[in-house]
């Protein structure tokens, strides 16, 4: 594994434009379980799809009770090495910008400008309205559900919701295509902790690595692009990716070769 480490830490050195692109794996390590897995979220619930979310009350009273499941967790979880490495390889300019498809919100948390962040599938710290598209502060809303609120509505009306995407809801038009151009963009490309099995997000790397990008990939689990890959790492987040920035680090501060 060091041989592949020097090698990703190597790359990023180079300059360029580097693109990290995270999924669910990044985050395990901050006690958040991810959805395929064993045990993992959509192991335990169906998912409530976004037509029975707006038509039923039943549905979003459903949803909403797991999400205050989900949230009674994140809200004592913290970034991890994993999201701290990569927080730390932007701040020195060796990354240009994170493309997720996590909702936790812990890039930001770990320090990451909200500008270098992408979140494909939104963010469920923060509530919306469906109507009038109004952010609500999560805690407001947090509240309300634990004075016995099954499922809060917004002021005008319109139904509250986590700013997350939901099973048929309509991709962020903005947010993809801001991945796109980044992925077709860049110079090096590197998979943290997502299997590539969701589309559009899957995509990204294909785009990268068909427009000459160096491709790693780190993840406990084969992905579809283990195939066309430059370097393939099968270990956890944090280890890699902390070792990858101490090797840049080093570099930098001429410990390193």
């Amino acid at each position: 594994m060091e041989r592949k480490v020097a090698k990703i830490a190597e790359k990023i050195l180079e300059g360029g434009k580097s693109i990290v692109f995270t999924g669910a794996g990044i985050s395990t390590e901050s006690g958040i379980p991810d959805y395929r897995s064993q045990g993992g979220i959509w192991d335990r619930f169906r998912p409530v799809y976004f037509n029975e979310f707006m038509s039923s009350r039943k549905s979003r009273e459903e949803y909403w009770r797991r999400w205050l499941e989900l949230y009674r967790g994140l809200r004592t979880a913290a970034p991890n090495r994993a999201h701290a490495a990569v927080a730390k390889l932007c701040d020195i300019g060796f990354v240009n910008a994170v493309i997720t498809q996590n909702v936790d919100g812990l890039h930001q948390a770990s320090g990451v400008a909200a500008d270098r962040i992408v979140e494909l599938h939104g963010n469920t710290r923060r509530i919306r309205c469906m109507h009038c598209r109004q952010v609500i502060p999560t805690e407001e809303v947090w509240d309300r559900l634990g004075g016995g609120d099954t499922a809060p509505e917004c002021n005008c009306g319109g139904y509250l919701k986590p700013d997350t995407i939901s099973f048929g809801q309509a991709m962020p038009a903005a947010e993809v295509d801001r991945a796109v151009t980044l992925s077709r963009g860049c110079d090096f490309f590197l998979v943290v902790g997502s299997t590539l099995l969701v589309q559009p997000a899957s995509h990204m790397p294909l785009y990268a690595k068909n427009s000459g990008a160096f491709l790693a990939i780190v993840n406990l689990s084969e992905t579809p692009c283990d195939d066309i890959c430059d370097v393939r790492i099968e270990a956890s987040a944090g280890e890699v990716l902390s070792a990858v920035y101490e090797k840049v680090d080093a570099f930098l501060n001429g410990k390193g070769k």
